[in-house]
């Protein structure tokens, strides 16, 4: 693909697109017989081919991945600064290098993706994203903040019946146990999907409305999706309404609300029903 683009978002995307591609290979390469080898090459293939490239490209800035030895770990910023990079950088990379891993060792599965996100300490907005790219190889496209999607439109249903049904991606696997209850109390009804970031593109693209989560994630989970959402015209935050921060020293972001602006109200209002 030659040399990359030196803008920040085009780079994001260009990144998501090389690794996505690998990740593509890959499963070429591998098959689908055995479920484990799949997933953790598809970790490591996806994880060496960013660093790698943010190594040579962006030597200067600092990078959170999950594939990183002690990602998880919380840190005491106001001790640790000199020891963990990122928390006194100007500008850090958080990347999910390979997201719903499960469903890409699946054959014929579509909802995986690659999360390139960049922080920087300037950033005017509360999450400090300012550039974001969330590829999904499997579907063939890549969304970013370089060429952000038009506000999704509004729902064939709610033009012609002149009222909002509500479509809230669920996870397949670990929904929130309050989710039921919340889509009753709306009138929505739940689309089961894959990865956060296949679910959180679904809501930038218009086939879902909202996306809600609870009950555990990390910064890399949802930062290039975040970053992309918010630059679509999206509403982003947590469900109890305040600010998505990222490279905090602990790295966990463990709920959130992505969804249409016109929304927002109605289901963090909701939320508050229903989430404690």
């Amino acid at each position: 693909m030659g040399s990359p683009p030196m803008i920040d978002g085009a780079f994001a995307r260009w990144l998501a697109s090389r690794a996505g591609q690998a990740l593509l290979d890959l499963r070429t390469e591998l098959g689908f017989s055995d479920t484990g080898a799949l997933k953790s090459a598809g970790d490591k293939v996806s994880h060496d081919l960013i660093r790698t490239e943010l190594a040579r490209w962006r030597p200067g800035d600092a990078v959170l991945s999950e594939e990183d030895e002690g990602s998880r770990l919380a840190w005491a910023a106001e001790v640790n600064a000199g020891a963990v990079s990122r928390l006194s950088a100007d500008r850090v990379w958080i990347i999910d290098p390979l997201d719903g891993t499960r469903e890409f060792a699946e054959e014929g599965r579509s909802d995986w993706a690659v999360h390139v996100a960049l922080w920087a300490r300037s950033a005017p907005s509360p999450h400090g994203l300012v550039a974001g790219a969330v590829g999904l190889p499997a579907q063939h496209r890549v969304l970013g903040t370089d060429y952000p999607p038009a506000y999704p439109p509004m729902t064939v249903e709610a033009a012609t019946a002149g009222e909002r049904k509500i479509r809230l991606a669920a996870s397949r696997s670990r929904p929130p146990v309050f989710l039921t209850d919340l889509a009753e109390d709306v009138g929505a009804h739940l689309v089961p999907m894959g990865s956060a970031g296949a679910k959180i593109a679904a809501v930038v693209t218009g086939e879902v409305d909202a996306y809600i989560h609870a009950g555990g994630q990390y910064e890399w989970d949802s930062a290039a999706p975040v970053a992309v959402a918010t630059a679509t015209g999206l509403h982003a935050s947590r469900i109890d309404g305040s600010a998505l921060r990222y490279n905090e020293a602990d790295p966990r972001l463990p709920d959130l609300l992505v969804c249409r602006k016109d929304l927002a109200s109605r289901l963090l209002a909701a939320l508050q029903r229903h989430s404690g």
